[in-house]
């Protein structure tokens, strides 16, 4: 559990589940899977509010970085960074071999973190399955990926 900018960032617990839809909701991402992968998410939350959140999609040895949202008057805070960097932090200590999203809006945010685009015919026919890749998230996404080191 971390503090940053005065909000909380921890994993998500079942009944964080309808405030988090809400948020993706809000911020204009898909729903599709969310409940599913919902075990692997970290939330942010400030004053009982859910003000972010980002989650990890488990696909064998690789994982789908999902779902990252800010509320919007707690964009610019480094709050989404803090999510993804807790959530890249997640795939590491489960010995995830690489990390994949689609993107739609933030191809320029995730460079930062280590995340160049990749063709989608490249990305391995797991993280292909899920069903951010099977059409909720659309065909022009920018598809990016990043190598995940394991824990030592």
């Amino acid at each position: 559990m971390s503090t940053t900018t005065a909000a909380t960032v921890r994993p998500a617990r079942p009944d964080d589940l309808p405030r988090v839809e809400a948020l993706l909701t809000a911020s204009a991402l898909p729903l599709d899977g969310v409940s599913e992968a919902f075990a692997h998410f970290v939330v942010a939350e400030h004053d009982g509010a859910l003000v972010g959140v980002a989650g990890l999609e488990v696909c064998c040895d690789n994982a789908l970085l999902r779902s990252v949202a800010v509320a919007g008057d707690w964009r610019s805070r480094g709050l989404g960074r803090q999510l993804v960097t807790t959530a890249i932090a997640q795939a590491e200590s489960r010995g995830i071999r690489a990390l994949y999203l689609l993107t739609t809006t933030a191809e320029h945010y995730f460079p930062s973190f280590g995340f160049t685009p990749i063709a989608r015919d490249a990305v391995p026919a797991d993280v292909r399955a899920t069903r951010e890749f099977q059409g909720a998230c659309p065909a022009s996404a920018t598809v990016m990926t990043r190598p995940v080191t394991a824990a030592s």
